[in-house]
Protein backbone atom coordinates (compact mmCIF):
# COMPACT_ATOMS: atom_id res chain seq x y z
CA UNK A 1 0.00 0.00 0.00
CA UNK A 2 1.34 3.50 -1.35
CA UNK A 3 2.73 5.38 2.28
CA UNK A 4 4.10 2.29 3.77
CA UNK A 5 7.36 2.34 4.77
CA UNK A 6 9.22 -1.08 4.23
CA UNK A 7 11.43 -1.41 7.51
CA UNK A 8 13.44 -3.98 6.21
CA UNK A 9 14.21 -1.56 3.37
CA UNK A 10 17.59 0.03 5.30
CA UNK A 11 17.50 2.62 2.22
CA UNK A 12 13.48 3.24 2.76
CA UNK A 13 13.91 3.75 6.74
CA UNK A 14 16.93 6.05 6.58
CA UNK A 15 15.39 8.36 4.10
CA UNK A 16 12.21 8.14 6.34
CA UNK A 17 14.58 9.46 8.91
CA UNK A 18 15.92 12.11 7.20
CA UNK A 19 12.71 13.45 6.24
CA UNK A 20 11.35 13.30 9.89
CA UNK A 21 14.36 15.44 10.87
CA UNK A 22 13.56 17.77 7.66
CA UNK A 23 10.00 17.90 9.31
CA UNK A 24 10.81 18.60 12.98
CA UNK A 25 13.69 21.31 11.71
CA UNK A 26 10.29 23.23 9.81
CA UNK A 27 7.82 23.01 12.85
CA UNK A 28 10.32 24.05 14.90
CA UNK A 29 12.54 26.90 12.99
CA UNK A 30 9.78 27.86 10.85
CA UNK A 31 6.30 27.12 12.28
CA UNK A 32 7.74 28.54 15.59
CA UNK A 33 6.25 25.41 16.98
CA UNK A 34 7.49 24.41 20.50
CA UNK A 35 6.41 20.59 20.63
CA UNK A 36 8.11 20.62 16.82
CA UNK A 37 11.25 21.43 18.93
CA UNK A 38 11.21 19.07 21.25
CA UNK A 39 10.49 16.45 18.65
CA UNK A 40 13.33 17.35 16.99
CA UNK A 41 15.40 17.49 20.03
CA UNK A 42 14.55 13.78 20.54
CA UNK A 43 15.18 12.85 16.95
CA UNK A 44 18.71 14.04 17.37
CA UNK A 45 19.32 12.98 20.42
CA UNK A 46 17.57 9.56 19.86
CA UNK A 47 17.90 8.81 15.95
CA UNK A 48 21.05 10.60 15.53
CA UNK A 49 22.84 10.84 18.44
CA UNK A 50 23.92 14.04 17.76
CA UNK A 51 24.10 15.28 21.31
CA UNK A 52 25.04 18.89 21.11
CA UNK A 53 22.89 19.55 18.29
CA UNK A 54 20.05 18.20 20.55
CA UNK A 55 21.05 20.76 23.10
CA UNK A 56 20.83 23.74 21.39
CA UNK A 57 17.75 22.98 20.12
CA UNK A 58 16.78 22.14 23.79
CA UNK A 59 18.51 25.30 24.78
CA UNK A 60 16.24 27.38 22.23
CA UNK A 61 13.08 25.57 23.37
CA UNK A 62 13.68 26.45 26.90
CA UNK A 63 14.79 29.77 26.59
CA UNK A 64 12.53 31.53 24.08
CA UNK A 65 9.55 29.59 23.95
CA UNK A 66 9.22 28.17 28.01
CA UNK A 67 9.09 24.55 26.84
CA UNK A 68 8.50 23.10 30.10
CA UNK A 69 9.78 19.48 28.88
CA UNK A 70 12.76 20.90 27.54
CA UNK A 71 13.89 22.98 30.10
CA UNK A 72 14.07 19.76 32.10
CA UNK A 73 16.27 18.22 29.49
CA UNK A 74 18.31 21.00 29.49
CA UNK A 75 18.59 20.27 33.15
CA UNK A 76 19.91 16.80 33.21
CA UNK A 77 22.46 18.05 30.77
CA UNK A 78 23.44 20.26 32.62
CA UNK A 79 23.95 18.08 35.26
CA UNK A 80 26.52 16.16 33.92
CA UNK A 81 27.42 18.24 31.10
CA UNK A 82 26.06 16.76 27.97
CA UNK A 83 26.10 17.67 24.91
CA UNK A 84 28.77 20.26 25.53
CA UNK A 85 26.51 22.12 27.80
CA UNK A 86 28.37 23.38 30.99
CA UNK A 87 28.36 21.27 33.78
CA UNK A 88 26.62 23.57 36.36
CA UNK A 89 24.48 22.81 39.04
CA UNK A 90 23.42 26.01 39.30
CA UNK A 91 22.27 26.10 35.50
CA UNK A 92 20.55 23.00 35.67
CA UNK A 93 18.71 24.31 39.37
CA UNK A 94 17.47 27.32 36.98
CA UNK A 95 16.29 24.48 34.39
CA UNK A 96 14.25 22.26 36.89
CA UNK A 97 12.81 25.50 38.40
CA UNK A 98 11.29 26.67 34.45
CA UNK A 99 10.02 23.54 34.08
CA UNK A 100 8.11 23.03 37.76
CA UNK A 101 6.56 25.94 37.04
CA UNK A 102 5.81 25.48 33.37
CA UNK A 103 3.10 22.69 34.93
CA UNK A 104 3.73 20.46 31.38
CA UNK A 105 5.23 17.25 30.54
CA UNK A 106 8.05 16.35 33.18
CA UNK A 107 7.21 19.42 35.69
CA UNK A 108 6.68 16.92 38.43
CA UNK A 109 9.95 15.36 37.69
CA UNK A 110 11.45 18.75 37.74
CA UNK A 111 10.14 20.16 40.81
CA UNK A 112 11.42 17.30 42.72
CA UNK A 113 14.84 17.57 41.01
CA UNK A 114 14.94 21.39 42.29
CA UNK A 115 13.44 20.22 45.59
CA UNK A 116 17.14 18.06 45.71
CA UNK A 117 19.26 20.62 44.94
CA UNK A 118 17.85 22.93 47.40
CA UNK A 119 17.38 20.31 49.91
CA UNK A 120 21.17 19.62 49.29
CA UNK A 121 22.59 23.12 48.93
CA UNK A 122 24.81 22.53 45.77
CA UNK A 123 23.18 24.87 44.06
CA UNK A 124 22.75 27.18 45.91
CA UNK A 125 25.31 30.25 47.47
CA UNK A 126 23.84 30.50 51.03
CA UNK A 127 23.78 26.32 51.65
CA UNK A 128 20.72 23.89 52.20
CA UNK A 129 17.26 25.87 51.50
CA UNK A 130 14.99 23.54 53.05
CA UNK A 131 11.85 25.92 52.76
CA UNK A 132 12.12 25.85 48.89
CA UNK A 133 12.89 22.32 48.96
CA UNK A 134 9.48 21.57 50.83
CA UNK A 135 7.99 24.32 48.46
CA UNK A 136 9.45 22.11 45.26
CA UNK A 137 8.42 18.06 47.27
CA UNK A 138 5.00 19.51 47.84
CA UNK A 139 4.08 20.41 44.51
CA UNK A 140 5.59 16.73 43.50
CA UNK A 141 4.59 14.82 45.82
CA UNK A 142 0.94 16.51 45.38
CA UNK A 143 1.33 15.29 41.55
CA UNK A 144 1.79 11.44 42.78
CA UNK A 145 5.40 11.52 43.39
CA UNK A 146 6.52 9.32 46.07
CA UNK A 147 9.77 9.89 46.46
CA UNK A 148 8.99 13.89 46.94
CA UNK A 149 6.64 12.47 49.41
CA UNK A 150 8.86 10.55 51.18
CA UNK A 151 11.21 13.72 51.37
CA UNK A 152 8.99 15.77 53.07
CA UNK A 153 8.09 13.40 55.45
CA UNK A 154 11.87 12.76 56.59
CA UNK A 155 12.16 16.86 56.57
CA UNK A 156 9.25 17.16 58.95
CA UNK A 157 10.56 14.25 61.40
CA UNK A 158 13.84 16.35 60.94
CA UNK A 159 13.42 19.89 61.24
CA UNK A 160 15.84 22.27 61.24
CA UNK A 161 17.50 25.41 63.09
CA UNK A 162 16.54 27.69 60.08
CA UNK A 163 12.84 27.28 61.00
CA UNK A 164 11.53 24.34 60.15
CA UNK A 165 10.26 23.02 63.51
CA UNK A 166 9.74 18.72 63.39
CA UNK A 167 5.90 17.74 62.92
CA UNK A 168 5.78 14.17 62.89
CA UNK A 169 1.73 14.47 62.36
CA UNK A 170 2.89 16.17 59.04
CA UNK A 171 5.86 13.14 58.90
CA UNK A 172 3.31 10.48 58.68
CA UNK A 173 0.82 11.99 56.33
CA UNK A 174 3.50 12.37 54.18
CA UNK A 175 4.99 9.04 54.91
CA UNK A 176 1.64 7.39 54.26
CA UNK A 177 1.08 9.18 51.25
CA UNK A 178 4.49 7.86 49.79
CA UNK A 179 3.93 4.48 50.98
CA UNK A 180 -0.07 4.59 48.76
CA UNK A 181 2.31 5.83 45.91
CA UNK A 182 4.03 2.73 46.50
CA UNK A 183 7.64 3.93 48.02
CA UNK A 184 8.68 0.94 50.38
CA UNK A 185 10.55 3.25 52.83
CA UNK A 186 7.80 5.34 53.40
CA UNK A 187 5.67 2.66 54.12
CA UNK A 188 8.50 1.22 56.44
CA UNK A 189 8.72 4.73 57.85
CA UNK A 190 4.70 5.03 58.60
CA UNK A 191 4.64 1.61 60.18
CA UNK A 192 7.44 2.73 62.74
CA UNK A 193 5.18 5.65 63.32
CA UNK A 194 2.31 3.73 64.31
CA UNK A 195 3.94 1.07 66.50
CA UNK A 196 5.60 4.11 68.29
CA UNK A 197 2.91 6.19 68.74
CA UNK A 198 4.53 9.25 66.91
CA UNK A 199 2.43 11.76 65.43
CA UNK A 200 -0.29 9.47 65.86
CA UNK A 201 -2.17 7.08 68.89
CA UNK A 202 -0.34 3.61 68.80
CA UNK A 203 -2.02 1.83 66.52
CA UNK A 204 -0.76 -1.72 66.28
CA UNK A 205 -2.85 -3.80 63.99
CA UNK A 206 -1.63 -0.71 61.37
CA UNK A 207 1.75 -0.96 62.18
CA UNK A 208 1.92 -4.59 61.41
CA UNK A 209 -0.58 -3.34 58.06
CA UNK A 210 1.93 -1.19 56.87
CA UNK A 211 5.27 -3.36 57.45
CA UNK A 212 3.62 -6.47 55.51
CA UNK A 213 2.80 -3.32 52.64
CA UNK A 214 6.44 -2.84 52.71
CA UNK A 215 7.56 -6.70 52.84
CA UNK A 216 5.81 -6.83 49.64
CA UNK A 217 6.71 -3.86 47.84
CA UNK A 218 10.36 -5.14 48.43
CA UNK A 219 9.41 -8.44 47.42
CA UNK A 220 8.22 -7.15 44.02
CA UNK A 221 11.31 -4.51 43.95
CA UNK A 222 14.12 -7.66 43.96
CA UNK A 223 11.53 -9.61 41.16
CA UNK A 224 11.92 -6.71 39.11
CA UNK A 225 15.14 -6.55 39.18
CA UNK A 226 15.92 -10.20 38.78
CA UNK A 227 13.83 -9.96 35.36
CA UNK A 228 15.79 -7.10 34.29
CA UNK A 229 19.14 -8.81 35.33
CA UNK A 230 17.85 -11.82 33.22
Amino acid sequence: MAGLINFEDQKEVEQFLDNLGVEYSFQCYKENDPEGCQRLSDYLEGVKKNYESAAQVLKHNCEANGHGESCYKLGAYHMTGKGGMTECLKSAYSCFLRSCNANGKKSIDACHNAGLLAHDGRANEGGPDLAAARQYYEKACAGGFAPSCFNLSALFIEGNAKGLKPDMKQALTYANRACELGHVWGCANASRMYKLGDGTEKDEKKAEELKNRAKELHGLEKERQIKFGE
